[in-house]
């Protein structure tokens, strides 16, 4: 049977984008048809500046809001990364077959270290090696496919790099998996800058919606979303970022295509308008399926646990014979 592995990062409050471009797949799709583990990966938060107490608030909350969004933790793993101990345990041997150079390629490394270098912040290592991390995430399961975002293709094409070179060098070990991308609004962009994605830890929020913002502020942003000074109403996404992301994201929510979208609209307000409407009605049942477990937290901390020990079951086997096969000596 196939199986799958993604997971989500506690580095700020759940977008619009993580959801249409991840979560609501998993949900709909894929947890019915594999086997599916999906994580908040906890210690990816940590390779950046960050507050202790919140990011444990907001590994809840993403934990909580993915059960919310219809993971069902009968049918899939549900777990936070930290609880499962086989992570660090393979990130570590990855470090070990990766090269400095194939780090260092990473986008998002690259952009993470402009961001924080002109904040006048110090560059963690971790945020240079993470990329092992995630392929451990990913390989330590034995994951056929990995249902991400368009933004983490790059780093799933590492992993398929690592547990190639390492079961050449070492014999094979390792699942080598591949990424499966959603066919529309992959990367939904920032409503003010459509040129870069609606990021959760962005320093400017007034063009991200989150998933537990209000009917009232998410109409506000997309009110106010940039467009440009051209007439008319088409799709064009190299030309019109800003037009084309409202019409995807209008098309991840009714279903539509984005030029055919178009041609319904003569005017920016009436497209602001439906995609508001869209959104607020497509959130709707997740934030009251979010409110009914925040109030019932001893239940979100039973499938977590549950989960942990699951997947702590599945994962240890291929750790432990990737530790002999690299030429570690077995415990006694």
């Amino acid at each position: 049977m196939t199986r799958i592995f993604s997971g989500v990062k506690p580095t700020g409050h759940l977008t619009l984008g993580n959801y249409l471009g991840a979560i609501r797949r998993w949900a709909d799709e894929d947890q019915h048809r594999a086997e599916s583990l999906f994580c908040v990966v906890d210690l990816h938060a940590l390779t950046m500046e960050h507050d202790p107490a919140r990011v444990r608030r907001l590994s809840r909350q993403a934990a909580s809001l993915m059960l919310a969004a219809g993971l069902d933790p009968q049918g899939c793993t549900v777990f936070v990364q930290s609880h499962v101990d086989e992570h660090a345990r393979l990130s570590y041997l990855l470090e070990c077959v990766a090269t400095d150079g194939e780090m260092r390629r990473m986008i998002q490394y690259k952009e993470k270290v402009v961001r924080a270098q002109s904040a006048g912040q110090s560059v963690r290592l971790s945020l240079l090696t993470y990329p092992a991390l995630m392929a451990a995430d990913i390989l330590a399961y034995g994951a056929d496919e990995v249902p991400v975002g368009e933004d983490q293709a790059q780093h799933v094409e590492l992993t398929r790099d690592l547990a190639e070179r390492f079961n050449l060098r070492y014999g094979r070990t390792f699942v080598v998996p591949r990424v499966t991308l959603p066919t529309v609004a992959a990367r939904v962009m920032d409503l003010q800058d459509p040129t870069g994605k609606m990021g959760k830890s962005h320093d400017s929020t007034a063009g991200i919606i989150y998933l537990l913002d209000e009917p009232a502020v998410i109409t506000k942003k997309v009110t106010r979303a940039v467009t440009d000074s051209a007439s008319g109403v088409e799709y064009e996404p190299s030309e019109r970022p800003g037009v084309a992301n409202l019409l995807e994201i209008l098309s991840s929510c009714t279903g539509k295509e984005p030029r055919t979208l178009a041609e319904d609209y003569d005017s920016y307000g009436a497209l602001k308008r439906d995609t508001a409407e869209a959104v607020v009605e497509l959130l709707r049942p997740l934030q009251t399926r979010h409110a009914e477990l925040s109030a019932d937290p001893g239940y979100v901390d039973g499938v977590l646990k549950d989960g942990a020990a699951r997947a702590r079951a599945l994962a240890r086997p291929t750790v432990d014979a990737a530790y002999r096969a690299i030429g570690l000596l077995p415990p006694t």
